[in-house]
């Protein structure tokens, strides 16, 4: 999978998604007469690894549909991890007649059939957060091979003068994830040649118990001082590896994830975690709605989303907005100051002295 350049910035996607909002607003008359056409399906993969989905992802896109589209509803469901779920969500959203669907999958290389057939009954699938297989109406994410670079070169920058002799544990997200695999490219970018070796790498599935497994396996066979960092795909997995790596008498190895889930900004603050990565979650929802509306409306999205991504040979009009790493000294300014979480929400009870000497204003 490749992506043409540019880079869309957060600034510019929530530009775009103001322009959606102006033109998908224009027009009552333009919406479909069935109440069914007016809905808007939302399938989202899992909840057990990250809290994001149910938190920020769900209300964030009904919200902004609902405010787009006053007439419009939102059908939701959650596959809790499994692929033949959600395939059963979606062939229910398409016996209901609804004519887009917003689907981040579980298993994005087993889609295409999916998209399919929902192209031969008139209803478009919109990637959403993962590029599902098929020839999807639309993309958008983050750009996930920038979002595997910024990890690595945090993990860096973590290492100092040391990286060059440092021997790196790398835990990836699910190889059923096509993000998974851009996730883990852009880390190799940044990392092959700048440290001594990867001497571990293994798929933590996005699954916090397996990642323990993982980090176990790796501590068995390199010895609990035998590497020097862990990269660690999402906050999810990070948080069991932090724990793994505690048990076992270490608490000065460097591990970084992604997501800037709330518990992972309150370890990055303590120190325990070394970055998390922020993708702004308001600019992504609100596009997707924004997309969902336009389509119901049918109305041609190339106009908004301009890159285009290579799925297979399909060219997938595209919006990938830029990720942002978090370190304990950008907190205040990121997640924060972007409206994330407010800082009484990160600075409660025991985190409050961390906030007050990074001079965190609750």
């Amino acid at each position: 999978m490749s992506a043409t350049p540019p880079r869309i910035a957060v600034a510019t996607a929530a530009a775009v998604a103001l322009a959606l909002s102006l033109s998908a607003c224009g027009s009552d008359g333009a919406k479909p007469s069935s109440s069914n056409n007016r809905a808007v399906g939302l399938l989202l993969p899992e909840r057990a690894s990250s809290t994001r989905y149910e938190a920020f992802d769900k209300p964030m896109i009904e919200a902004s549909v609902t405010g787009l589209c006053t007439r419009c509803t939102v059908d939701y469901a959650n596959a809790d991890g499994d692929e033949n779920k959600q395939k059963e969500q979606f062939d229910a959203l398409l016996s209901r007649g609804v004519k887009v669907i917003v689907l981040d999958p579980v298993n994005a290389a087993v889609t295409a059939p999916w998209v399919e057939k929902a192209t031969k009954q008139g209803t478009k699938v919109i990637a959403y957060d993962r590029l599902a297989a098929g020839k999807v109406a639309a993309y958008i994410s983050f750009d996930n091979k920038r979002t595997g670079e910024l990890q690595g070169q945090a993990l860096l920058d973590a290492l100092g003068p040391k990286a060059a002799n440092a021997e790196i544990v790398m835990i990836n997200g699910s190889e059923t994830d096509p993000n998974a695999a851009d996730f883990k490219e852009g880390a190799h970018k940044a990392l092959d040649g700048k440290v001594k070796r990867i001497a571990y790498e293994q798929s933590g599935e996005w699954k916090p118990e397996v990642a323990a497994q993982k980090m176990n396996d790796a501590i068995g066979k390199l010895g609990k001082n035998g590497f020097q960092a862990v990269y660690s795909a999402n906050d999810g997995m990070a948080a069991s590896i932090i724990d793994t790596l505690h048990k076992a008498g270490r608490n000065d190895v460097p591990v970084g994830g992604q997501d800037a889930s709330l518990d992972a900004v309150r370890r990055v603050l303590t120190g325990e975690q070394t970055y998390t990565i922020y993708k702004p979650y308001r600019p992504e929802a609100d596009a997707a709605a924004n997309l969902a509306v336009y389509l119901l409306k049918g109305l041609d999205v190339t106009a908004v989303a301009a890159t285009i991504t290579d799925s297979q040979g399909n060219q997938i009009p595209s919006m990938l907005l830029t990720p942002i790493v978090v370190t304990k000294a950008k907190i205040n300014d990121t997640v924060i100051a972007g409206g994330l979480y407010k800082a009484s929400e990160v600075c409660s009870g025991t985190y409050a002295k961390a906030c007050k000497d990074l001079g965190i204003q609750v």
